[in-house]
């Protein structure tokens, strides 16, 4: 789950990282108001800053700098409502629906720093460069000798000295690197505490008084851990994700759009990557990632199917099934049942293997439904992709 830069800052706050003062705003009049109450404590220059889950907004015109409240409140106005694009959102862009207004300070440096999870050591990594303000793949591309590593050792933590070495690495002394020593440690703290998945500060500034503050933020929380935090659950912002990966988060499916025209519908995620890459090699472009787990009954295959077809560019469905757990007779009669419940007007090819899978395939041959039906992945692969032409 991914959190608006407003929230991360929240969350850094709790944890004592230092932040530049802000308010969220959803109008020209609210974002007006927020700024002139940041120039009542002393700042002369504020950031409107479009709140989208996307990154490389300043590239997009999504970060504007204001000399006045007034000047905020205009720059505001003229962001919201609209279709930010940038390169991240595709051409087709994300809608402004809130700013955050922030104050201006003083940057001496701009550095970055980031946790994710690094799966081949199988924990959590600090990465950590000079090079703040740029997109850190861009330095990892170009200049990979100005990225820092740092593991974290689950369950004991990040360790001071750890932290320190960061801080050197960051080029930081004296007050400065005790400062960012500060932060780093309370980062990890708080990846770990937030079971995240990413959390970046992108740029982290020292300013001209030697003060380690957090400029941008995005963190990323892990899905599986949100049963357990309610309060994290509650940061969601449904209007920034993908409709159909939130339908098909309600019937337990494990859903991820793209924008070919092949839909897949299979079981196990080992597969269903297998089953896109076979369709690729068949000269096609896979519509989705969709596995439906271990179980598929009518309820599900019927909810995999109203999801599928509302892919905009879908012309064939691809049915990829390893019978292992589940049996592929029952595979069979749930798609059988469950077709006549939907409008499918596009070819439906089936590929069935495991236990029970040529029961299965009489099954389908023998129904009423026209169906394509494949013993090989690469047979079915080659048949959905040809008579989606």
């Amino acid at each position: 789950m991914k959190l608006h830069e407003y929230q991360s800052k929240a969350l850094l706050r709790q944890y004592g990282i230092p932040v530049p003062e802000s308010e969220v705003a959803d109008s020209t009049e609210a974002a007006e108001v927020a700024a002139a109450g940041l120039a009542e404590k002393g700042y002369t220059r504020f950031a409107v800053k479009a709140q989208v889950h996307a990154g490389g907004r300043g590239k997009g015109g999504g970060i504007k700098l204001a000399d006045s409240p007034s000047e905020a409140g205009e720059l505001a106005g003229a962001m919201l409502g609209t279709q930010l694009v940038t390169p991240q959102t595709g051409p087709e862009g994300v809608l402004v629906r809130k700013v955050l207004i922030e104050g201006g300070v003083d940057i001496a440096d701009e550095l970055y720093l980031g946790i994710t999870i690094d799966r081949s050591k199988k924990r959590p990594v600090i990465i950590a460069s000079t090079e703040g303000g740029v997109e850190i793949e861009e330095v990892a591309a170009n200049k990979p000798d100005k990225i820092h590593n740092e593991w974290i050792t689950p369950g004991r933590g990040l360790e001071t000295f750890e932290a320190a070495g960061v801080a050197y690495a960051l080029g930081l002394e004296g007050k400065t690197h005790r400062a960012g020593t500060a932060v780093i440690k309370k980062l990890a703290e708080m990846f770990v505490g937030l079971s995240a998945s990413l959390a970046e500060i992108n740029p982290l500034i020292v300013t001209g008084d030697g003060q380690v503050v957090a400029l941008d933020a995005k963190i990323n929380i892990d899905d599986n851990v949100l049963f357990r935090r309610p309060d994290l659950e509650a940061m969601r912002d449904p209007s920034e994700e993908d409709e159909l990966e939130i339908a098909a988060a309600e019937h337990s499916l494990s859903y991820i759009s793209l924008d070919g025209t092949v839909g897949c519908m299979v079981n196990g995620a080992g597969l269903a990557m297998a089953t896109m890459d076979e369709i690729l090699l068949a000269g096609g472009t896979p519509a989705n990632f969709l596995d439906v787990g271990g179980g598929a009954s009518v309820e599900r295959v019927a909810a995999a199917f109203r999801i599928l077809m509302r892919a905009p560019r879908l012309n064939s469905v691809l049915i990829n099934i390893f019978g292992g757990i589940v049996r592929g007779d029952r595979v069979a009669k749930g798609i059988i049942e469950a077709l006549p419940t939907l409008e499918v007007d596009i070819p439906v090819t089936v590929r069935l293997q495991g236990t029970k899978a040529e029961e299965g395939r009489k099954l389908l041959q023998e129904s009423s439904l026209e169906f394509i039906v494949a013993e090989t992945l690469d047979e079915a692969a080659r048949k959905a992709v040809e008579a989606g032409k």
